[in-house]
């Protein structure tokens, strides 16, 4: 596995005195098409809570806060929270880079993973590189996700805070306040970014749960790997759709970054807006 600036990659000594890392974990009821999804079961437990096991798991992290929002409706991600033993953090369901950041400003974070809650194949060991990736490149923000090689749905994005702050104190278009980061990767003259890519490309393989059919898959994989291996990984996976394959084909054909897409409209229609306002 390779990264943005080719330096050796490496886990966070855990007894030194370096950065504190945070992950923040994206939540919410609202999915619209998929309502509720981050807590439908998987083998009798949510699926929110299935993933926070999973990333209890990276050695690199100090911290986990799943931040959902304020609404009524978000109230049982916050129940679920509660009884899970994780830290949860509310704030606006629209402005997700502002509930994302108001997550994180209480905390002594210097490092901040951001992961949202419908990735609960996600590895402890892809987070782990990712934030090795950020730390030793000397990187502003690291991300497995932008020239992706790893399947949808163990994406990682790791920032620093003072960079996480500059997006919040000045990110405006939709998508930037959507989906916290494009402010940071779209800005390569004010932010050094490195990418950690696997040796062999995975990306057109779909691991996310968006769709009816995307749960039924991951549904399929945890009750035929986690009952023998609690702690099973990419690599069990990719054996399981070998072994098989049909498995594979319950998702095949949705379209990917549909939520990223709506943003990209509602930005053209923001434009359009601002462009048209009357001047003062």
């Amino acid at each position: 596995m390779t990264h943005g600036g080719g330096r050796h990659l490496g886990h966070r000594d855990s007894g030194s005195s370096m950065s504190a890392v945070i992950a923040v974990l994206q939540a919410r009821m609202s999915s619209t098409r998929l309502p509720g999804k981050v807590l439908l079961p998987l083998l009798g437990v949510p699926m929110l809570t299935r993933q926070i096991e999973r990333v209890r798991q990276a050695k690199s992290l100090d911290q986990i806060i799943v931040a959902t929002s304020t609404v009524s409706g978000d109230d049982a991600i916050a129940a679920e929270c509660e009884r899970a033993g994780v830290s949860c953090s509310r704030g606006s369901l629209d402005d997700v880079l502002d509930r994302f950041y108001h997550a994180v400003e209480p905390t002594s974070a210097t490092d901040v993973v951001r992961l949202t809650g419908d990735c609960p194949l996600i590895c402890p060991e892809i987070i782990d590189a990712v934030v090795a990736c950020r730390e030793h490149g000397g990187f502003d923000y690291a991300s497995n996700a932008h020239e992706r090689t790893f399947p949808d749905g163990l994406d990682v994005e790791v920032m620093t805070r003072e960079a996480l702050t500059s997006a919040w104190r000045h990110g405006r278009l939709p998508s930037e306040r959507e989906h916290v980061t494009p402010y940071i990767w779209k800005h390569p003259e004010w932010f050094r970014s490195g990418a950690y890519r696997n040796s062999i490309d995975y990306s057109a393989l779909r691991w996310t749960v968006d769709e009816r059919a995307d749960y039924a898959l991951v549904s399929m994989i945890f009750e035929r790997l986690y009952p023998v291996n609690t702690r099973f990984r990419m690599a069990d996976v990719l054996h399981l759709l070998e072994s098989e394959p049909g498995l594979g084909q319950l998702n095949a054909g949705i379209q990917q970054n549909q939520g990223y897409l709506k943003s990209l409209d509602a930005d053209r229609q923001f434009i359009g807006a601002a462009s048209s306002s009357p001047k003062p």
